[in-house]
């Protein structure tokens, strides 16, 4: 669905994430998507080429970078089709509760290779 869009599962993400949530740090994607922060800094350079995004250094730590969408990210957000139907045929029909347990497993899954790694 994103294919004629020039778009990856992961920056349709990260502009989901700039419309719903607003100017975010890259800092924070690199968390909310656990990802290396090369792999982020590569998929944002792209949607910065794009014109889709853009960096503007933080007000405190100039190091730091706050993402936000430019006028052809909106404008390309409103032209994107509706993923719900992805989630809704993926669970339809599915208990609630289910796949409650089911995050909550990969999450607390996802947490115990971190903290070995971390130790690493």
């Amino acid at each position: 669905m994103l294919r004629p869009y020039d778009l990856g599962t992961t920056q349709w993400y990260i502009l989901h994430r700039l419309k719903n949530v607003g100017p975010t740090m890259q800092r924070d994607l690199v968390k909310a998507l656990q990802v290396e922060r090369a792999t982020l800094s590569a998929i944002v350079a792209v949607l910065v080429r794009k014109g889709l995004v853009e960096q503007v250094p933080d007000r405190v730590d100039q190091r730091q970078k706050l993402l936000r969408l430019t006028d052809a990210g909106e404008e390309l957000w409103q032209a994107l089709p509706d993923l719900t139907a992805i989630h809704d045929t993926a669970f339809e029909d599915m208990d609630e509760a289910a796949i409650a347990g089911a995050i909550q497993v990969l999450q607390s899954a996802t947490e115990r290779l971190e903290n070995i790694i971390d130790r690493s």
